[in-house]
């Protein structure tokens, strides 16, 4: 484990996917879910090199055909730790795998600053090949209480437009939730089948607000398009997920140069991917 921590916030982070485990304010509060496997053992795992899942957990690049399971294989791996200094953590991941045999370092950086953790993710192409890759994040959010007696409020009014799940996959005619939302109260029935699949937000932050409870979560994801709410019926935590890309539709061609938010990376190139999480 790694450790990182100011006047406002202690982070401790696990070596294996580089994976949040723990986020707590000088008043001991855990903003954190705390990874009961009764319903869901993970607490912020990494998605990478893809968010969701591919049709037939599979892509072409090229005509060559790539097998890659849901949400990737960051975070099922040890990563090195580059950096640990009081307030700032690097964490490096360079192990190619059979669906992604390229040559490339993933790095993340955690940086407290107030009550905020900055998260930077880049990734750079060290070898001589293009590659297409997805970058995503899965935070699960405590909500003490019980889900229902949350919000998520948007930076933007919105007219939700959700994408509904076909197993890993969605169906490509979206289902309008509501219009002129600023708001979404939290139900569980949402989530009876799955997540909710956001791709067309114009908001790229959010606010976790729960009325039981004087803490607020707000997520800020510049960088990307995509914003996905997930928990499991009956747990207390909510996940706010932003990812580059959503699932593939059940329409897809599975080339990967068609699917909408996969970053493409010439030789020599780098991305950064930045969000932000203000825990108040």
């Amino acid at each position: 484990m790694v450790t990182i921590s100011n006047e406002a916030l202690s982070v401790t982070i696990a070596e294996l996917g580089a994976e949040i485990q723990s986020v707590k304010g000088t008043d001991g509060h855990e903003y954190m879910w705390n990874g009961d496997p009764k319903f869901w053992a993970s607490h912020a795992p990494i998605m990478f090199p893809v968010c969701g899942g591919y049709k037939e957990d599979a892509y072409y690049m090229k005509g060559v055909r790539y097998p890659m399971t849901k949400h990737g294989f960051a975070k099922l791996l040890p990563w090195t730790v580059v950096e640990s200094t009081g307030d700032c953590a690097v964490m490096a991941l360079t192990e190619k795998q059979e669906g992604f045999p390229f040559d490339y370092v993933f790095s993340v950086k955690y940086k407290l600053n107030g009550k905020k953790l900055e998260i930077t993710y880049t990734v750079e192409n060290k070898g001589d090949v293009d590659f297409y890759y997805g970058i995503g994040s899965h935070e699960a959010y405590a909500t003490p209480g019980g889900l229902e007696g949350c919000k998520v409020v948007f930076d933007e009014t919105e007219d939700l437009m959700r994408y509904l799940l076909d197993g890993n996959l969605i169906l490509p005619e979206p289902v309008q939730m509501a219009t002129g939302a600023k708001e979404l109260e939290l139900k569980t029935e949402y989530f009876a089948v799955d997540a909710l699949v956001f791709p067309t937000l114009k908001s790229r932050g959010v606010t976790l607000v729960n009325k039981n409870d004087a803490h607020t979560v707000r997520v800020e994801y510049p960088d990307v398009d995509v914003l996905m709410l997930w928990t499991k019926p009956g747990a207390d935590y909510i996940c706010i997920e932003p990812w580059s890309n959503a699932p593939d539709m059940t329409t897809t061609d599975m080339q990967i140069e068609h699917k909408k938010g996969m970053i493409h990376l010439a030789p020599g190139e780098e991305k950064v991917v930045v969000h932000t999480i203000l825990f108040d």
